[in-house]
């Protein structure tokens, strides 16, 4: 991957920047918004972190291969550290330097989708079939009206993930294995096609579409593009933190409502159905009694991760991208790197969490 991934990022590192300005915003008592150019910090001590414990927390970050750290708190930076070296020329990670978001980019999307809805665009209980058209799978149009986009947003579609590549959204590589709302499987397959839900809908190509409407009313930077069959955005990991301060604060960003369908975002963030208690649509919930992972049948009676606080949702990728949002702390963490393993990093956010609890007052 690294090589593609290098090869992309010479093609777009001068174009994932937006031009709009977004101003710097304080709410009274509550959470601090960034300006496209100025980001306010507070001292470690604000969390209690004293000097030697930072100093084993960043042991701990450069010994599992971390690119980028950030600690939000009440939306100002109180940790940023940035390790190791920019696979694109060699030159220390730094924090304009790019790095996938791999599935975590899925939250992203989830946003994208109900702000769509809000404008009336399409509506989440729809058939798939209505944006893409018939024959958008193997299925019979029986079975393959049973799918709507809702379905797309939780994982819950019913198409076989054991195709020779579950990444394929061609029609030859979706195929039937149970009827929709019927079995959870993390497919990434009919995920990807909610971009092209998306832009039938809107009539706009999807990247127009989601830097219109929400990264750059928000400040971030990045740009959408595909490695092999996987639609994977980039950027650098402030943009990461502000998408995470955005749902911080339910979808408004200071005193601008990005997103006024709240009842979508309270979906979003909650269980989408009653397969996997620990999904909602393209978010990972902490504190539920249990819970299932990409690639496995078995629903596991414990919290996904219980180090980490019980109100965490998280946006989670391939080898420990994470973005964790803690509503009860006004807390935003974000880690971006390579080596933990895992195709969201599960195991490793639970080590991050218990390194976290350490020395977090």
């Amino acid at each position: 991957m690294k090589t593609l991934v290098t090869a992309l990022l010479l093609t777009f590192i001068f174009a994932c920047k937006s031009d709009d300005t977004v101003p710097e915003i304080t709410l009274d008592g509550s959470l601090y918004f960034p300006s496209s150019t100025a980001w306010e910090t507070q001292d470690k001590s604000t969390l209690g972190i004293t000097d030697k414990e930072l100093s084993d927390l960043k042991s701990f970050l450069e010994t599992n291969d971390t690119r980028a750290f950030l600690i939000l708190k009440d939306g100002k930076i109180v940790v940023e550290e940035y390790f190791g070296k920019d696979i694109l020329n060699g030159s220390d990670f730094e924090q304009e330097s790019l790095w996938y978001w791999a599935s975590a980019g899925k939250s992203l999307t989830a946003f994208t989708v109900g702000l769509a809805q809000e404008q009336g665009l399409l509506n989440i209980n729809d058939k798939t079939s209505d944006y893409l058209g018939e024959n958008w799978t193997t299925l019979s149009k029986e079975k393959e009206d049973l799918i709507t986009v809702k379905h797309q947003l939780s994982m819950t579609a019913g198409l076989d993930i054991d195709v020779a590549d579950s990444h394929c959204f061609e029609p030859s590589c979706l195929q039937y294995k149970a009827d929709a709302g019927q079995r959870w499987d993390y497919h990434n397959g009919p995920y990807t096609l909610l971009h092209d839900v998306l832009a039938s809908a809107s009539g706009k190509n999807f990247e127009t579409y989601f830097e219109e409407n929400l990264r750059d009313k928000i400040g971030m930077n990045g740009v959408w593009r595909f490695v092999d069959n996987d639609h994977v955005y980039f950027s650098d990991a402030r943009s990461f933190a502000r998408f995470g301060l955005l749902v911080l604060n339910k979808g408004d960003w200071g005193d601008e409502v990005i997103m006024s369908d709240k009842t979508f975002f309270d979906e979003m963030v909650n269980t989408s159905q009653s397969l996997n208690e620990a999904y909602g649509y393209l978010w990972w919930l902490n504190g539920k009694q249990t819970g299932m992972v990409p690639g496995l049948q078995t629903v596991f009676k414990s919290m996904l991760s219980p180090n980490a606080p019980s109100d965490m949702v998280a946006a989670m990728g391939l080898n420990g991208q994470l973005l964790n949002v803690v509503p009860s702390q006004n807390l935003v963490v974000v880690r971006m790197g390579d080596s933990p393993g895992g195709q969201i990093g599960l195991t490793f956010q639970n080590a991050l969490w218990s390194e976290l609890n350490q020395i977090l007052d």
